[in-house]
């Protein structure tokens, strides 16, 4: 396994229309082996931080099985607009796709998959406030639609939230993977960008982050 520091503004793989992404670089992090690695999941292009790769076949089965089972911690940091009501809670909303125009996007659906976020406030500013995702269920753009569904969505999202001239407040801070049995699970934890640090100076948040 590797976890790399995905950076914002750039795809993990390369979509219909091509372009840059991070799948055309893996063949430099083969370390040894006959082929690259590969993703074991994926982050939306503007979402920075931990990203998982399987080196080799074996090791991309055990990876996507834990995902699957929701076995593998993840903890995504967010600026978003406006505070939440408490200090935290679980969003529980069920999502489906928007429509078939839109590709990836999501909607809240009834009817949709089950989809569960747990969420706290780290600190708070007088329009913005800083709190930590964690998503119990790995549905597509999960965060960003369960966030704008409560009233709080995340900052510079384009599509679920006003978007603007700040680009997405999204950071995948640590990821926690039971690799070996008896042992403590892999902890990796990614290091807060300078494009999130000045963010969060701007509205006005004072964090624990480092």
């Amino acid at each position: 396994m590797l976890v790399i520091d995905k950076p914002a503004g750039i795809a993990v793989h390369r979509g219909p229309k091509g372009g840059a992404n991070l799948e055309a670089s893996f063949h430099w992090l083969r370390f040894g082996l006959p082929r690259s690695p590969a993703l074991a999941h994926r982050l939306d292009r503007d979402t920075s931080g931990c990203l998982v790769l399987g080196r080799h076949h074996k090791a991309l089965e055990k990876l996507g099985l834990l995902f699957k089972q929701g076995k593998i911690g993840k903890t995504y940091v967010a600026i978003v607009n406006e505070r939440p009501e408490a200090e935290e809670g679980l969003i529980d909303l069920p999502l489906g796709r928007r429509d078939e125009t839109r590709g990836w996007w999501m909607k809240v659906d009834p009817a949709g998959q089950p989809s569960q976020t747990r969420w706290r406030i780290l600190a708070e500013g007088a329009a913005h406030t800083l709190l930590a995702l964690t998503p119990l269920t790995g549905r597509t753009h999960q965060l960003r639609v369960h966030c704008a569904a409560m009233g709080f969505p995340i900052l510079g999202d384009p599509i679920y939230g006003e978007g603007g001239a700040i680009p997405l407040q999204l950071h995948a801070r640590t990821i926690e993977v039971p690799l070996y049995k008896n042992k403590e699970p892999v902890r990796v934890e990614a290091p807060i960008p300078d494009s999130f640090r000045l963010a969060l100076e701007n509205c006005g948040l004072q964090s624990l982050l480092v």
